[in-house]
């Protein structure tokens, strides 16, 4: 009999043990890698993400990287690396900052700043102070000003400013950490344990790790569970905690031998309640945003980066941008007229407020968020991307010292980033509510185009942006270099780059120009569009 109770016991204890760890078959235990080191589960699998897992993977931590979409596809417009983001991904791996670099375009070497967005024309490269002006009104003043990019790259000796394709830096991410990388799996969600994280998936299967980022962009499920929020939930103006900046863009792309290809990396153009760019992104193309107040939702071309988004119109998209810039620069007229219809794209702008950034906690527990997540900013500095690399070197540079206390590690690399983070996104939004609301076309004694208050006071402020403003604004953000100054690798990278940005440019022109001959007259043929043709009885919504 109690040999016979001795087994049943047994029995039950199996049958106990059998039933646990069905219970977690659904849930992979932690485990701790070897020395010390973590498993990070990182969501989302954007520019932040693949960065932050490159940076963990060199100090040997072990890293999966849980995105989305089923696969990732050539997909999304160039992204700018400024100064300060290519000095931290050269500090993050040289390997994959020299792979950036043969597919750079630099921007910052070469003529950027704001243009007269009413009086330009014929993509001159006048002088920005020119005294002659004055009294003599044949003198070309189309620079406003222009920005000590390069300048103040040199004063830190950092690789200059420039673009590279979206498609292009996601292979070269790929290609480094694409191994730890694990598509079509979408976190939803995740769970506190006495010594990890669980993070739970949109097919309801969960796995356990030693920490959670959160890198899954602007509607993010990992901050929607931290703040309480809901996913893309719309609240007038206000979408899941990000504010409609009361701005849309809209954008577009085609090889362009514009006069001034050579000489301009971007340039503004300045004007009465919006503002247009123009940059070179390489190999002749030429991209272009047109910035315009208008109400949340109206829509005329279907945003590529949300599945949501829907075009509800029948206009020409070209016709109606050029309508808003009535009696603007005849060079806005040659970008817009050299688009084709089917290039352009349109999205709503949404940031969150800067004082969130500073003063709501970016960590819960061994959960913390990284990139647009958390502080996703205007375009107007270029600085999105850049910030989203910083915040994965300075991550992985405070779980690998604090590997041991995961949840102060990721306070030390909160409290390292928030208030610069906080700082830009303020600057980012300032100079988008200054361009539209404060600045207009400046003062000129030889017209009437710039009358008003705001013209007089755009006018004014020219030496101090010109001479103050702009280089503080720069210096501010090249500060932040971790590789320290780099000699003159800056120059000699850019020299590499200049040869061969010349001879794919000019095969791009050489290309245009064959299809162009062999094409009906562009003039007397409508464009192409997925488009329907204009509905004239349906009334087009102004911009503010």
């Amino acid at each position: 009999n109690k040999q016979k109770k001795k087994m049943m016991v047994q029995a039950r204890l199996a049958a106990v043990v059998a039933v646990g760890a069905a219970l977690q078959a659904a849930r992979q235990p932690m485990q701790m890698s070897s020395e010390g080191k973590l498993r990070v589960a990182i969501a989302g699998g954007g520019v932040g993400g693949l960065t932050t897992a490159l940076a963990l993977q060199k100090k040997g931590h072990e890293v999966r990287v849980f995105e989305k979409t089923s696969k990732f596809a050539r997909f999304g417009g160039p992204i700018q690396f400024a100064s300060n983001a290519l000095s931290t991904l050269k500090a993050i791996d040289e390997a994959t900052f020299d792979e950036v670099m043969s597919k750079f375009t630099f921007t910052g070497t070469r003529r950027c700043g704001i243009k007269d967005g009413l009086r330009s024309s014929g993509f001159k490269m006048s002088d920005v102070f020119d005294p002659t002006y004055f009294f003599r009104k044949d003198t070309a003043h189309d620079w406003f000003v222009s920005f000590p990019l390069k300048e103040c790259a040199d004063v830190f000796q950092l690789p200059y400013t420039g673009v590279i394709d979206r498609p292009e830096l996601q292979e070269i991410l790929l290609d480094k950490v694409g191994g730890s990388v694990e598509n079509a799996k979408n976190v939803v969600g995740y769970e506190h344990t006495t010594d990890g994280v669980v993070v739970t998936f949109d097919d309801g299967r969960s796995e356990e790790y030693d920490a959670l980022v959160g890198a899954d962009g602007i509607w993010s499920a990992v901050r929607a569970q931290m703040y309480g929020e809901e996913v893309k939930r719309q609240n007038g103006d206000e979408r899941q905690g990000c504010r409609y900046s009361g701005y849309t863009v809209f954008a577009g792309e085609a090889v362009m031998p514009l006069s001034d290809y050579y000489e301009v990396g971007y340039n503004v153009y300045l004007g009465p309640n919006r503002y247009f760019v123009k940059s070179d992104v390489g190999d002749g193309r030429v991209q272009w945003y047109a910035f315009c107040g208008m109400p949340r939702g109206t829509q005329f071309v279907k945003d590529t980066w949300d599945d949501e988004s829907e075009s509800t119109s029948s206009i020409d998209i070209i016709d109606y941008i050029l309508s808003l810039h009535d009696g603007w620069s005849s060079e806005i007229e040659d970008v817009l007229r050299n688009t084709p219809t089917e290039a352009v794209e349109q999205r709503d702008l949404y940031d969150r407020d800067f004082l969130q950034v500073a003063f709501r906690s970016w960590v819960d527990d061994r959960v913390c968020l990284l990139g647009d997540a958390v502080h996703p900013m205007m375009p107007n500095l270029g600085q999105g991307g850049c910030q989203a690399i910083e915040d994965a070197y300075e991550l992985a540079d405070a779980l690998d010292a604090g590997a041991d206390d995961v949840p102060a590690a990721l306070h030390t690399y909160q409290h390292a980033r928030r208030a610069r983070v906080a700082t830009v996104s303020f600057l980012s939004r300032l100079a988008s509510d200054l361009i539209i609301h404060a600045f207009d076309t400046p003062f000129s004694v030889h017209d009437d185009k710039g009358k008003s208050w705001r013209s007089y006071l755009t006018f004014a402020w020219k030496p101090v942006l010109q001479l103050l403003i702009f280089p503080a604004q720069f210096l501010f953000l090249y500060s932040y270099h971790p590789t320290g100054p780099l000699g003159d690798l800056p120059r000699k990278l850019e020299q590499a780059w200049r040869d061969r940005h010349k001879k794919n440019s000019e095969l791009a022109f050489a290309r245009r120009a064959r299809g162009a001959e062999a094409a009906e007259d562009p003039t007397t043929t409508p464009r192409a569009s997925f488009l329907s043709a204009p509905d004239s009885d349906t009334p087009l919504p102004a911009a503010r």
